[in-house]
């Protein structure tokens, strides 16, 4: 019973601790602020791999036809990956000098067995690209109309190899959409934190830009494409390892990306069964010894919880673990909503910690098994 105490006390402190540094690494990175002068001279290819996005893909293109950026500076490289709807139709719609779509099936050799459609077509989008700097997106996303110029701006100032830049959820006031945009919040904050502080670098493909001399120099996807996810992880190793220093996030409301809500719990959880299958190649030890210290925090609570059914005594020490996980990590996620203008979510931010405990402690569990279904298509 002894050692149960001292393990609970010793996880929560490091747990809490943990909340209290990534709120002071998310106010440690200043807000991009865009000059009223400046003038853009990069050139930047936009690659939006798309399979099934019928629905999406024309409120995508949309805005990026709609960025301020000049047109003779940016083009659109759709990337078509064997849709079966008619997401090619709706992108052929919009096709201009600066906008235009290819299918995949044409860059994948017949025969050859494919894991990660996702990072072959993003490659193939560049391949076939024509700017300095590619910027990545998903074609379920929409982007405000500085976006670009904000990517560009932050890239002439810096000269980074990549940057990373915030995501949000556009939601219903359903329960999972309100669980999701309350999890990713935490996510975008944590990912902007963790930069500042050199606690591992993290990122997400829906908003993303590096130079192609260094995709190029580091080999592209090259020796990760056995695994389907990590198309934006992994290549951001890989850019670490090549420039250490070179790595910026983009902290501006006015780059951040919107994207869907999965609809259900179940996408919900394929979703992120998907993005903690690459845990194990998580080549970092800082990072790694972070997640195995929230998992280890989430199990033992969900642990404690279960056997305080049998023994009474555990009830308390329940409970008070709880109010310490719920007031620490809304300490950390208060600012951080305020800058996504989300702050209204967090009334009901309580009420979803006993589903955030066994989310945590279930999608990693399946995370780390492997196997998930994802756009149409079983994943191993």
């Amino acid at each position: 019973m002894n050692l149960v105490y001292i393990m609970s006390v010793l996880l929560t402190a490091g747990y809490t601790v943990l909340m209290l540094v990534y709120r002071k690494g998310w106010f440690k990175v200043p807000e991009f602020t865009l000059s009223a002068l400046y003038v853009p001279s990069t050139r930047i290819s936009v690659i939006v791999p798309a399979r099934n996005e019928a629905g999406n893909i024309g409120a995508c293109l949309e805005s990026l036809l709609n960025q301020k950026y000049p047109d003779y500076l940016y083009e659109v490289i759709v990337v078509d990956d064997h849709s079966e709807d008619d997401t090619v139709g709706i992108a052929y719609e919009y096709a201009r000098d600066n906008i235009r779509c290819i299918s995949l099936s044409e860059f994948i050799p017949m025969g050859n067995p494919v894991n990660s459609y996702k990072k072959i077509a993003i490659a193939a989008g560049i391949n076939q690209s024509t700017g300095e700097l590619i910027v990545t997106t998903d074609a379920d996303c929409t982007l405000p109309n500085t976006w670009l110029m904000h990517i560009a701006a932050m890239y002439e100032q810096r000269q980074p190899v990549m940057i990373v830049a915030p995501v949000i959820y556009t939601i219903k006031r359903n329960l999972v959409q309100l669980f999701q945009l309350i999890d990713f919040m935490s996510m975008q904050g944590i990912t902007a934190a963790a930069h500042a502080l050199k606690l591992g670098n993290m990122s997400n493909g829906a908003n993303l830009a590096f130079r192609k001399t260094a995709f190029d120099t580091v080999g592209g996807y090259d020796g990760i494409q056995s695994m389907a996810s990590g198309d934006d992880y992994l290549l951001m190793m890989k850019m670490n390892k090549l420039a250490p220093d070179g790595i910026c996030y983009l902290k501006s409301a006015n780059a951040t990306v919107s994207t869907l809500a999965q609809p259900d719990w179940r996408s919900f959880f394929q979703q992120r069964i998907r993005w903690a299958s690459k845990s194990g190649k998580y080549n970092d030890t800082r990072l790694t010894l972070i997640l195995v210290l929230v998992y280890l925090f989430n199990l033992m609570l969900l642990a404690l919880a279960v056997g305080s059914i049998f023994i009474p005594a555990f009830r308390f020490m329940t409970a008070a673990i709880l109010v310490i996980k719920i007031a620490a990590e809304y300490y950390f996620l208060k600012p951080v909503a305020r800058f996504f203008n989300n702050e209204w979510v967090l009334w009901y931010f309580p009420f979803l910690q006993p589903l955030h405990v066994l989310y945590i402690v279930s999608a990693g569990f399946l995370g780390f098994l492997g196997g998930y279904e994802w756009k149409g298509r079983r994943v191993k």
